[in-house]
């Protein structure tokens, strides 16, 4: 349809995710772009974060990423995403427990190297506990 975009959402284990919808927005590195139908082409690396995904006008899904990588093209966003999660189903404790973990590992690192790794595992913490704690803000 002219008026519909294809978005596919793939996750190492399985296509998550693949049907034509009004429009997606994508949480990039730079900042989350929304995508159309007849969007320019483009390639980015996408933060940890959620994927909204429109039907009918509204927010019909809400998928929390840890990051990848989104593929647009006029007719499709295909998003490649290491971990792909509905955000009705992060739990809100698990997620500060992650975050509180994550900041003593960062304290504890003994190199830059682990604290570089342990600062990429908090992010990821911090997102998905944003994700979790609040709502939708489309």
């Amino acid at each position: 349809m002219a008026d519909q975009v294809r978005f596919e959402l793939v996750s190492p284990e399985r296509l998550e995710l693949a049907t034509d919808v009004e429009m997606v927005v994508v949480p990039g590195v730079e900042g989350d772009f929304g995508v159309l139908p007849g969007h320019m082409p483009l390639i980015s690396t996408i933060r940890p974060g959620v994927i909204a995904v429109f039907r009918d006008g509204k927010v019909a899904e809400r998928i929390f990423v840890e990051g990848g990588f989104a593929e647009v093209t006029p007719e499709s966003c295909t998003v490649l995403a290491e971990h792909a999660k509905p955000v009705a189903d992060l739990d809100q404790g698990k997620a500060a427990q992650a975050v509180q973990d994550a900041k003593e590992d960062v304290e504890d690192a003994k190199d830059d190297e682990s604290r570089q790794e342990a600062s990429k595992v908090l992010e990821i913490a911090e997102a998905r506990l944003a994700a979790a704690a609040e709502p939708s803000p489309y």
